[in-house]
């Protein structure tokens, strides 16, 4: 096949976006297939000396600015016939949407506008940060920009069956579940670490850990209720623009930092228990990751984690805004080693059929399904042969 990704944000910065995209893309060059990623530009000073390649895919970087607040964030300029001239002279079989909001709606309409197929990933619940960014009165704008993608994308996949029920009751139709996949290699428990864990933690206590970006949507605030568990220390793992406010409400916490590789294994192997409070998660990775890794997971009852964590088998979910309640869950953990074993094992064993193959084989089944569907099915293809 011939495909173009196009990434609402990618290299160099990390996020769950990011991550699954890297994934796909070697799932992709091991198939062989020619990929085109179309990203946003970084904030490097120089142009690179030659063609920018990811995984065997050229990467076509679109000039972009930083988003207000989030530096790190770049956000494409350009309108849609910029992005249509570049989907003609590439001739993808299928155009695979990551995360669209931005970049992707000029992409969806460049796409409907040559005929293309389009698969558009629902992964970020955009319209729902507005309110936590202190802009409530942008949700409903953000909503209809979301409606207005998918509406015109030939199939939307979602990862949880709460996103899935979420688009279809906003009457999005021709939606699909295609869930994320976990390297049971790189996540194990056997990357327990206790050097690690005596470096933050010299006491001894056991940990609390949370891994993801520090930014106003994740509500790692929301931890300070986990200050004085006795007997156990809270580990924040990544970084972003709310690290100096989250160090400043969190004395007692170790920050360590934007974690990556087998850095980030050995961390997360070496936690007790996992925590994530943020309440606007689609699928939520890092609790995937937690549970290869064998470590149990507290988190919010709402979004993705409603399909990753078993009630009472391996973790607890409290209901949103429950503060009270995730504490308590916590306590019951931290508390009952034998429990907290049984709840890992049980995680571990739960995650370990979700491999990056497995599910980067069924997004191929569904890039096959667009395109065969096609009314320009082989069209491409075909000007690809002429030409050579």
């Amino acid at each position: 096949m011939r495909i173009a990704i196009v990434a609402e944000s990618f290299l160099p910065l990390m996020n769950g976006v990011t991550h699954s995209i890297l994934r796909v893309l070697e799932h992709l060059q091991d198939r062989g297939d020619e990929v085109l990623v179309i990203a946003p530009s970084t904030q490097a000073a120089e142009p690179a000396a030659g063609p920018e390649l990811v995984h065997g895919a050229l990467v076509h970087r679109l000039p972009s600015v930083p988003l207000a607040g989030y530096t790190n964030v770049r956000v494409a300029m350009g309108g849609v016939y910029r992005v249509k001239r570049i989907l003609a002279d590439y001739a993808p079989d299928v155009v695979h949407l990551a995360s669209p909001f931005v970049l992707g709606w000029r992409a969806v309409q460049a796409a409907h506008q040559l005929g293309i197929p389009t698969i558009a990933i629902y992964q970020t619940e955009v319209p729902s940060y507005t309110a936590r960014y202190g802009v409530p009165f942008l949700e409903n704008w953000a909503w209809n920009r979301v409606e207005n993608i998918h509406l015109l994308a030939t199939r939307t996949l979602v990862p949880s069956t709460f996103a899935l029920n979420q688009l279809r009751g906003r009457g999005i139709p021709r939606v699909a579940m295609w869930r994320r996949g976990v390297d049971t290699a790189r996540f194990s428990p056997e990357k327990r670490d206790a050097g690690w864990r005596a470096s933050v933690v010299p006491g001894g206590e056991r940990i609390i850990g949370y891994v993801g970006r520090l930014a106003v949507e994740k509500q790692v605030e929301d931890l300070a209720v986990l200050a004085d568990v006795p007997h156990a220390r809270l580990v924040i793992v990544g970084d972003g623009p709310r690290r100096a406010a989250l160090e400043e409400a969190l004395p007692g916490a170790v920050f360590t930092g934007f974690l990556g590789g087998e850095d980030l294994a050995r961390a997360v192997a070496s936690f007790d228990l996992f925590v994530h409070p943020g309440e606007f998660e689609t699928f939520c990775q890092t609790i995937q990751e937690a549970m290869a890794s064998g470590v149990p997971v507290v988190a919010t009852g709402r979004g993705g984690p409603l399909d990753l964590v078993e009630n009472s088998r391996t973790g607890w979910l409290y209901e949103p805004g429950d503060l009270a309640g995730l504490r308590a869950q916590v306590m019951d953990l931290m508390g009952d080693d034998a429990k907290r074993r049984a709840f890992a094992a049980a995680a571990h064993a739960s995650v370990q059929h979700r491999t990056w193959p497995a599910l980067s084989a069924e997004l191929v089944g569904h890039y096959r399904e667009v395109i065969s569907a096609s009314p320009l099915a082989g069209l491409h293809g075909s000007r690809r042969g002429a030409a050579l």
